[in-house]
Parts: structure tokens; C-alpha cells; sequence
């Protein structure tokens, strides 16, 4: 399998090194390794559709956050980047910035896969850890050393959903939870604030 992705350069501009969930229960691993890879596989190749289209920006961010949401497990990312505040957000107030944290995605990391144009991903290995599968793959780009990109795979929510993403081992859904909770802490922990104002951000 060959793919174009990411830039290490760009991915890893704001990144900070993380974990994985601590609390997310096991799933009953209905998935398998050869599920996980397909759903990488697909997710990179409508990545790479995107880019090759020659639509506007605006357009191709539209169109990766519609990816985002159909290859991401949404809910969950958004909830664990709030961190404790999702504890006491109204049901209301957490579908609003879930809107909001996907278009904020979409945007961030959307207007950087241009740069990956030529490069590709191939696959390394995957395994069974407590949440679904870790997928390993391995980038290569014109003019710089090939390096590592893992996706965490799990069906946990009922469908096959990636949930976090290391490029070199850094924890993008980690890195995502500090930038949000220091947004947070800028507005006085006022999370209305913060949703009305996500989407000028990114």
C-alpha cells in the first residue's frame, strides 16, 4: 500500500508527547488487524482524492472535515480534548463544541496536506492493544528521512473509528487537549465562549 499524508514538519510544529486513553473500557475486539488497515488505507486514499482535485481551500477543508467525521470517532476525541470540563458540560453545550471541535480539525490540520503532495505511506505492522488495534505505518517524502505515523483504530462506539493519531510518537488527540484546555483557560473557563469562538480558530 502506497499513500500520500502528512509532513512531518507541519504535523509536528505544535505537537507535545501524550498517551493513549487511560479510560476508555475494552472493546470486545469484533474488530480485526485487517479491518484497522482497511480503514487507514481508506481513510488516506479519500485524504489524497481531496488533494488532488484542484478545488479551492475552502472547498478541500469542507471536504476533510467530512472525511474527519466519517473515518474519526468525533465524540470521543472531542470529549477527551476538554478533559475534565466535558464532566460538567450540558448534553447541549458538548454537541456544539463537537461541531465546533470538527471544524476546527478540519482546518488545522487540513490546510497542510497540500505540502504531502508526491509523498506516500506504507504500511509497517499493526497489533492488538487495549482499546482496538494500533496501526503502524511508515511516510515517505520527497527530500526528508522517512518516519513513523500510527493510527489507533477501535470499534468501541459500534463502528470501525480511528481515535488518535503519533506522528515520531508525538500524541496529536494529547497536544489537541492542552491547545484546547490553554483556549479554555483564556476565556475563564467559559466554554460558550470557547465554542463561539473555535470556529475562528485553526
Amino acid at each position: 500500500m502506497q499513500n500520500s499524508f502528512l509532513t512531518r514538519r507541519n504535523f509536528l510544529g505544535s505537537a507535545a508527547a501524550g498517551a493513549l486513553f487511560a479510560s476508555m473500557p475494552v472493546p470486545a475486539f469484533a474488530l480485526s488487524e485487517a479491518q484497522a488497515q482497511g480503514l487507514v488505507d481508506a481513510l488516506v486514499t479519500d485524504i489524497n482524492k481531496v488533494i488532488a482535485s484542484g478545488k479551492s481551500e475552502k472547498s478541500m477543508i469542507r471536504d476533510f472535515e467530512r472525511i474527519f467525521v466519517k473515518y474519526a470517532d468525533v465524540p470521543i476525541m472531542a470529549r477527551y480534548t476538554l478533559g475534565a470540563d466535558a464532566r460538567s458540560a450540558s448534553s447541549s453545550q458538548l454537541r456544539s463544541y463537537t461541531k465546533a471541535f470538527q471544524g476546527y480539525i478540519a482546518r488545522k490540520y487540513g490546510r497542510r496536506f497540500r505540502e504531502f503532495i508526491g509523498g506516500r505511506l506504507e504500511f509497517k505492522s499493526s497489533r492488538k492493544i487495549k482499546n482496538g488495534y494500533e496501526v503502524r505505518n511508515i511516510a515517505f517524502l520527497k527530500g526528508e528521512s522517512p518516519f513513523e505515523v500510527t493510527f489507533l483504530v477501535s470499534d468501541k462506539s459500534g463502528k470501525r473509528l480511528f481515535y488518535n493519531m503519533f506522528v515520531e510518537g508525538v500524541n496529536m488527540l494529547l497536544t489537541e487537549r492542552t491547545e484546547i484546555g490553554a483556549m479554555l483557560d483564556q476565556r475563564g473557563g467559559d466554554l460558550n465562549r470557547l465554542i463561539r469562538d473555535l470556529p475562528k480558530v485553526g
